[in-house]
């Protein structure tokens, strides 16, 4: 039905395009139109178009700043205007335009030609400082508070997702899966709270347990620029608290001319494994006048990985906090991203554009893990435990296989139009379609369990600086001599087998309208716009399991193969043949009966319908600009999931649907001021408000149990969770260098309310003469928070210099955040927690060199230690990740004749990834990947 609607829409912006390209006669509007204007483009030297550039008449000091592909309009004006354009790295130029009046008049300009007259200290020479110039410049004259980064910039880093590219903007913290990045953290916000969006056109979530995009789904080399607004603007989708994140793909008028570009390249790691990676893109303009244009963008990578990991589980043990399992477990990856990008433009004149845009994005993880696991909670704790040692009888080791394969697939396709009328007035409108989706094919497992036997463990040099290796490593369990190393001390215990899917697909439809006019003796740029989205969302999950005798493939020794285990010095034993156990597993599970409810419980459905609509008015007082105006968001959801009460097969009735139902509606006041103190010190304040909505798992009524033993886990929906709510406060200082730079001081404030938080809580209960320990996890609201901080940051390239020192520059950006909630309910005596997911501090630098055709970079990032999950019953097992650092290198040379070799080099620190309880001695996971060393070639025509 939405394909359907999707194509029977799609003529609406070409329909309406072409009548006002024929008529060009705009509606009657209740303030009185501008008129007269210009309408162009500001460009290199080469002829590539550059954003951010600021365009003043100097009659009447009107203000425009040209978009992404160097194009602006400037309404008023007619005669003879002179215009004076700036563009930080170029001298500024002035031109004289004869404006045709009834009509907007074309013109190019061009800047850094040999006939305009120096006004800056500095000329763009070079990738790097052409990346910092195009950031820089849309930087400076936006509205709001944003951060660009160019595919330039992007180019010079080590990084192959748009996670790790992130990492290097002011505020922003990554979140890592065995050392990629995966999720962002922004101005120490939960990921959740900022939106993505590709071509404007939003992202589901692959993952079903977030809103937050898995953006190492999309690889960095697809890439034109990424905007990242900080605040917000009333034309903008308002489920943004911490930020929103824009990926632009390349346009085929971005050169307008036949051009192919394209690298490829492969890495060693140090943990293992070799990598490739290679993408192209080629476009062209076609037509007499050049009005049609198309691109096409490919990429690939391959990504091979054995990470090293040992996790702990801690409970509270009497007077003592004791391991009740410690797993070891010894990865083999093979990480895949493919990805595609298109688009197809019309421009019949300069005044009519309609484009249709896609992109699709393919990411596999194929991953092995052998895993060995000391069960000590499987036993009794001996007396004389502390919290470095214990000791157990009647333990337990499980050694087990697992294959998981994990899909991510994400695909936007957008069709749109754009018209300006004679008289100044912008009308647009698109019609999109995002779907991801994310399938697990396969998580299947084959364990063995041994009998029962001794364990005991030694933590006392838990975090010594030779943490897990050498003679001062930790003492877990046994290692492969003895009990562990006989196979016939262990037995067939169970083969399980997991597969899920969930896929969301959005429809959208949005359009705007601006009008620039005269009120009150003012000029005053209107904006009226109205969007609608639905987004569908289907979770499936099957779930089986086979523990009978029969199902046995044979002892244990019959599935071994002929490595060895190392994980961190630890032996570990021989490990399983990957291709034994693949077969054998393929063979059992039509044996294996599914596991009832579970199957069921973890399935469900939802719909959300959002509509919005906004109007906002733009206007300048002297060297201030302003704009106010006022957005309203109508939310609407259905949810639906099963639930089941003393499951029967033969019974229907044991299984119910239930079903919710929500309406919301919002208003979202806003006032945003840009003050230009002079034409290099900028200011900035906003007030604005901002939502988050719940994640679709939680909020659905389901209780998914998962059973182990007498044990059961609970996860609970919430079908009375509120949205998150956040008043925001924003207010910047910064100062641009005439030799490509700037230093700025942002500092913000969140008031937040009903933020949502995961609880996790424990109830025992008595089975026989035993007890059942069940763990609870549910979402709730907690009615108060705050986030704030401070955010620095500073990037200069050093022209100044004499010589091959002017070839310097750096980067460097530091932010500081507190923020906390307050609970409805106490819990052990605490009703305040740190915000999970917020890092106090957060900070890069980098210093680089680009002279001639050699450029490198040193770039270092850390972030400290943020709050996961809060656990109800004792702070001491509050989890929390460990900040971490990491170091990187790049290089590269240019011949000058559209050949370019390079060079990365990836976390020299070879830093681990740690999460801990409570305190960093009660370690729940120490993770390694090595560093990556990549060289490849790129080339340009």
């Amino acid at each position: 039905m939405k394909l359907r609607l999707l194509l029977s829409t799609a003529i609406l912006p070409l329909t309406f395009a072409v009548a006002a390209q024929a008529a060009d006669v705009a509606p009657s509007a209740v303030v009185e139109p501008a008129g007269d204007g210009v309408i162009g483009r500001v460009v290199n030297a080469e002829g590539a178009p550059l954003p951010g550039a600021e365009i003043v008449e100097r009659g009447t000091g009107r203000r425009v700043v040209s978009n992404t592909q160097g194009e602006f309009i400037l309404t008023g004006v007619s005669g003879q205007v002179e215009l004076d354009v700036r563009y930080i790295g170029l001298p500024s130029t002035s031109q004289t335009v004869m404006a045709t009046p009834g009509r907007l008049t074309s013109v190019t300009v061009t800047m850094g030609g040999g006939d305009v007259t120096t006004v800056a200290d500095v000329v763009v020479t070079g990738v790097i400082t052409d990346g910092i110039a195009r950031s820089l410049n849309q930087q400076k004259n936006a509205d709001g508070t944003i951060n660009v980064l160019s595919s330039d910039a992007i180019g010079r880093y080590p990084d192959p997702n748009v996670a790790e590219s992130l990492q290097r903007v002011p505020g922003i913290a990554i979140q890592r899966d065995q050392g990629e990045g995966r999720y962002i953290n922004v101005r120490g916000a939960p990921s959740a709270f900022t939106a993505v969006s590709v071509d404007g056109v939003t992202v589901p979530a692959v993952d079903p347990g977030t809103r937050a995009v898995d953006l190492d789904t999309l690889p960095s080399d697809i890439v034109s620029n990424i905007e990242v607004s900080k605040t917000l603007l009333p034309s903008q989708d308002a489920d943004s608290i911490a930020g929103a994140v824009n990926i632009k793909t390349r346009s085929p008028f971005d050169t307008r001319r036949l051009a192919v570009s394209g690298y490829a390249g492969g890495s060693y790691n140090d943990y293992g494994g070799n990598d490739t990676r290679a993408g192209a893109t080629v476009s062209n303009v076609f037509g007499a006048s050049q009005t049609f244009g198309a691109l096409l963008s490919l990429s690939y990578s391959e990504t091979n990985r054995r990470p090293e990991n040992i996790e702990n589980a801690w409970v509270e043990g009497g007077s003592s906090y004791v391991i009740e399992e410690t797993l070891f477990k010894q990865y083999e990856t093979q990480r895949t991203r493919q990805a595609l990008t298109g688009a197809l433009e019309w421009r019949p004149s300069d005044q009519t554009r309609l484009y249709a845009r896609g992109s699709y994005a393919d990411f596999e993880d194929d991953e092995y893990r052998n895993t060995l696991i000391l069960g000590y909670g499987d036993g009794a704790l001996q007396a004389g435990a502390t919290d470095t040692t214990a000791t157990y009888t009647g333990a337990r080791i499980y050694r087990g296989l697992r294959h998981r394969t994990q899909n991510n697939e994400i695909t936007t396709l957008v069709l749109g139009g754009e018209h300006s009328f004679d008289n100044g007035m912008v009308w647009d409108a698109d019609l999109s379609w995002a779907n991801s989706e994310q399938t697990y094919p396969h998580r299947d497992e084959l364990v063995y369990r041994s009998t029962s036997t001794t364990l005991g463990y030694d933590t006392s040099n838990h975090y010594a600086p030779t943490y897990f290796y050498g003679p001062n490593s930790p003492i877990f369990g046994e290692t492969a001599t003895g009990f562990f190393a006989t196979p016939g001390n262990f037995s067939f215990r169970e083969n399980t087998f997991r597969s899920n899917t969930t896929q969301q697909e959005d429809v959208a439809f949005r359009t705007n309208l601006e009008i620039p006019s005269q009120f009150a003796g003012r000029e005053v740029a209107w904006k009226f716009g109205l969007k609608y989205a639905t987004r569908e969302v289907d979770a499936d999950e099957e779930r089986q399991r086979n523990r009978a005798g029969a199902a046995s493939p044979g002892a244990l020794a019959s599935m071994w193969g002929d490595e060895q285990g190392r994980n961190f010095g630890y032996n570990l034993g021989t490990q399983y043949d990957k291709g034994l156990v693949d077969a054998y597993l393929a063979a059992a599970k039509a044996a294996s009966p599914r596991r009832m409810p579970d199957s069921l419980t973890a399935d469900y459905t939802a719909q959300e319908d959002i509509l919005a609509g906004y109007g906002q008015a733009r206007f300048d007082i002297g060297a201030t600009n302003i704009t106010v105006g006022l957005r309203v968001e109508q939310t609407k959801f259905d949810g639906s999931a099963l639930s089941v009460v003393d499951f029967d097969e033969n019974d229907p009735a044991t299984v119910t649907p239930v079903n919710v139902s929500r309406d919301d509606t919002e208003f979202f006041p806003n006032l945003t001021v840009r003050h230009a103190f002079s034409d290099n010190l900028i200011g900035r304040v906003a007030l604005t408000r901002s939502i988050s909505r719940p994640e679709f798992s939680q909020i659905v009524p389901r209780r998914v149990e998962n059973t182990d033993g007498i044990n059961v886990e609970y996860e609970i929906g919430n079908p009375d969770l509120q949205p998150t709510l956040s008043n925001n406060f924003d207010a910047g200082l910064e100062y641009y260098f005439a030799s490509l730079g700037v230093v700025s001081a942002n500092v913000f404030y969140k008031d937040l309310s009903d933020y949502r938080y995961v609880l996790n809580y424990e109830v025992e209960r008595p089975v026989g003469s035993d007890t059942a320990t069940d763990s609870y996890s549910t979402p709730i609201n907690a009615p108060d928070g705050h986030l704030m901080g401070l955010e620095l940051n500073w990037q200069q390239k050093f022209g100044f210099l004499p010589g091959w020192m002017s070839g310097f520059g750096v980067f460097a950006n530091f932010t500081v955040t507190d923020a906390e909630i307050k609970t409805a309910q106490s819990y052990g005596g605490r009703d305040t927690f740190a915000l999970p997911g917020q890092s106090d501090t957060n900070y890069n630098a980098a210093l680089f060199y680009e002279k001639g055709g050699f450029s490198a970079r040193l770039s270092y990032t850390k972030r400290s230690d943020y709050l996961e999950e809060i656990n109800a019953d004792d702070a001491g097992l509050d989890l929390y990740v460990e900040g971490r650092e990491q170091l990187d290198f790049t290089a590269s040379y240019d011949f000058g004749n559209g050949f370019e070799v390079f060079g990365e080099a990836k976390n020299l620190t070879d830093s681990a990834g740690i999460k801990y309880f409570g305190t960093r001695q009660r370690t729940y996971e120490y993770e390694k990947f090595g560093y990556n060393a990549f060289v490849g070639v790129r080339f340009k025509y």
